[in-house]
């Protein structure tokens, strides 16, 4: 989070998902902004074996599912109240997101089972 939308933003916002997640082959889709198509973020991508996609210009579809995900945000954690600080907000959406979205959003494409649920299984049974 920051205050503005910088490559280095990106860049670290990548790391961390990188090192988190441990994606194989992924493939990392984006709009055009242009910290996205920054030789820093490219770099990124191409250090860690990911693959870089971006939406084409003016169509909408493209990020339909990201632009569903920020309004649900805005309507449940940032038009609920007023934040003192930046690191009150963080710490929301952080929250809302951990344990509202991804632990209750089941997806028919994943056996109705959530997005952690799913990572679960995968990650368990890859290790055995």
């Amino acid at each position: 989070m920051a205050e503005r939308m910088t490559s280095q933003l990106a860049v670290d916002a990548l790391k961390h998902a990188v090192l988190r997640r441990r994606p194989v082959a992924t493939i990392v889709h984006s709009d055009r902004g242009s910290q996205f198509r920054s030789h820093a973020f490219v770099q990124t991508l191409r250090n860690h074996g990911l693959h870089g996609s971006m939406g084409r210009v003016g169509a909408c579809a493209d990020n339909a599912a990201m632009e569903s995900f920020f309004s649900l945000l805005q309507k449940n954690v940032l038009n609920r109240r007023r934040w003192q600080t930046r690191q009150q907000l963080r710490l929301a959406i952080i929250t809302w997101i951990e344990n509202t979205y991804h632990r209750r959003r089941r997806q028919p494409a994943l056996g109705r089972l959530t997005p952690i649920e799913f990572e679960i299984l995968q990650q368990a049974a890859n290790a055995a």
